[in-house]
């Protein structure tokens, strides 16, 4: 096969896992920086032209799509789809996963276990919003944060309201969401692929931190999901569309609260937590998918 990486950089450690995983089962790997191709719409039929030539022969894509170029990076995704190229992960999940609202609403459809959220729309109604979302603390997250930026623990109203009339100020949209003490700085991240949890690594936060996220010191260790838990990984990656998915859950007392699906995400944490060849597994199910 001819499978196109979509990533601005060759070198990075998710990009370099894939292509050696392609390369070694047999496959073709070309890693394309989907920012500088562009999109040729026509009568005739949809195309890309990268690098002085069009992007032809492609069996399959693997989207690795950053946050702040998802517009351009899910219209060259959906040009692959329109020339009937397999993607990995599709321009639709791509879309509502990087909706944080969105992906929300459509997990609370679905039935799956969240914190309590409240969006409003710049409400000086601070107190309501703070008691509909459990009271204090809560968390407010900017709606286009990653990487645990944009995020912010309110320890009482006169801070949450502080902090929500700053947002408001900058015109930033914010979602309020339920404090989980129980969960104490701690998250976990399930990696699913095809509709089955392929590795899993619960995340600590540093002392007096809130928030897990390896790229702010954080640590990880592998561990065994519960039933409920794989299920709700599962259930949540199936419902906002990914076939690979990061689903990032707390454990409370009321069961698995997902946070957030990832429709890119990285596997320098979990492979080297787990020790399990997760690039391996992608590969897999593109062979799977992938008609020839």
């Amino acid at each position: 096969m001819k499978i196109a990486i979509l990533s601005r950089n060759s070198h990075l450690y998710s990009t370099r896992r894939l292509v050696e995983a392609a390369e070694a089962a047999g496959h073709e790997a070309h890693v394309i920086d989907h920012l500088k191709c562009n999109i040729e719409i026509e009568q005739t039929g949809p195309a890309l032209f990268y690098h002085n030539q069009y992007l032809k022969g492609f069996d399959a894509v693997i989207p690795r799509i950053g946050a702040s170029v998802t517009f351009y990076g899910t219209a060259v995704v959906r040009q692959f789809e329109m020339m009937n190229v397999f993607t990995a992960v599709g321009s639709r999940g791509i879309i509502h996963s990087r909706d944080k609202l969105r992906c929300l609403q459509v997990l609370s459809k679905e039935g799956i276990g969240l914190p309590k959220t409240v969006f409003t729309n710049y409400s000086k109604d601070v107190k309501h919003v703070v008691k509909s979302a459990g009271g204090a603390p809560v968390v407010l997250k900017l709606l286009e944060g990653t990487q645990g930026l944009g995020v912010v623990l309110a320890e009482n109203l006169n801070a949450a309201q502080s902090v929500l009339e700053a947002f408001n100020g900058l015109k930033a949209r914010v979602i309020v969401q339920e404090f989980i003490r129980e969960a104490k700085g701690a998250d976990i991240r399930a990696f699913v692929v095809d509709g089955e949890v392929v590795g899993a690594m619960k995340r600590q936060g540093l002392p007096g931190e809130f928030r897990s996220n390896l790229h702010r010191g954080g640590t990880s260790e592998v561990i065994e999901l519960t039933t409920e838990e794989k299920y709700t990984a599962i259930l949540a990656a199936k419902a906002v569309g990914l076939g690979i998915a990061g689903v990032d859950m707390l454990q409370s007392e009321r069961g698995p609260l997902v946070l957030e699906v990832n429709s890119s995400p990285g596997l320098e944490g979990i492979e080297k937590t787990t020790q399990t060849d997760i690039a391996g597994k992608i590969i897999s199910y593109i062979e799977k998918n992938v008609k020839r």
